[in-house]
């Protein structure tokens, strides 16, 4: 989906939900779709600040769900306590599974088209329709454990 077309997508999701396309969320979108690597909320807010510095810390907070839910972004949770997020560039629909670097805490996302063939399958053998579902593997990295060097370490 194109960044014109993901704007347009949110601004219409928030008139649907009864909310203003504000400076503010427009520029936490802009932000946030700038991004190539999984971000968090604060490192969102820093983002969004240089566009626009009034944007403030609650309608970051307030905003994530919302692109969230209109699935212009993915929420993962790696288990830290932290939420890290990425924008979905492939839209709605889209299969990936995340394979989480324990030595560089990197989060890489890989293409999964199996997942959907997966999720419906289980789901039906119980008469149940699958709504969301995902695919985490945490996994070391090979030449961490040879030279104690993470390549991929920022």
């Amino acid at each position: 989906m194109s960044i014109p077309a993901a704007r347009e997508k949110f601004r219409s999701f928030l008139t649907q939900k009864g909310l203003r396309a504000t400076n503010q969320r427009l520029a936490i979108f802009d932000a946030a779709f700038a991004q190539r690597e999984h971000f968090t909320a604060e490192q969102l807010l820093d983002y969004a600040r240089e566009i626009d510095d009034s944007v403030s810390r609650a309608t970051v907070y307030r905003t994530l769900p919302i692109m969230t839910e209109s699935a212009l972004l993915r929420e993962v949770d790696i288990g830290s306590g932290e939420k890290f997020y990425r924008p979905n560039r492939e839209g709605a629909g889209s299969q990936v599974a995340q394979v989480v670097c324990l030595d560089c805490d990197k989060i890489f996302e890989i293409s999964a088209p199996f997942m959907q063939w997966y999720g419906s399958t289980v789901s039906s053998k119980l008469g149940l329709t699958p709504v969301s579902q995902r695919l985490q593997v945490s996994a070391r990295c090979d030449q961490f454990q040879k030279t104690g060097v993470c390549p991929r370490r920022g």
